[in-house]
């Protein structure tokens, strides 16, 4: 995507399940692909599953997008692999991940007032 056309958070929005689910992967701390893939299992309770294919290309539109970035700093090298490619959420992700969490939480206040929660 050109720099030159400034997209909103709210231009993104709503994000895809794969999105959603990297971002809040990434929104504590800097993981690598593996490891996102499964903290995304466990964010989701098993409920959600992304392969290789999903995952990476995700990333590459979510680097393109400025949602994330890759660093350059590395674990103790004793416990690392330099293969690995750590990624990290920028500020314009984490403004993202706010806005479609606020999304979700308008949606969630509907569905209450209608009743379409029962006993949630």
């Amino acid at each position: 995507m050109s720099k030159s056309k400034q997209v909103s958070e709210k231009d993104l929005l709503p994000l895809t399940p794969a999105v959603f689910h990297i971002l809040l992967a990434l929104a504590a701390e800097e993981k690598h692909g593996y490891a996102i893939m499964k903290e995304v299992e466990v964010n989701s309770k098993g409920q959600f599953r992304m392969g290789p294919g999903t995952l990476y290309g995700s990333i590459k539109r979510m680097l393109e997008l400025s949602l994330i970035e890759e660093t350059d700093e590395r674990p103790d090298p004793e416990m690392d692999d330099q293969r690995r490619r750590y990624y990290k959420q920028t500020p314009f992700g984490a403004k993202v991940l706010k806005a479609e969490l606020q999304r979700f939480n308008d949606l969630m206040q509907v569905a209450k007032s209608k009743g379409a929660l029962g006993s949630i």
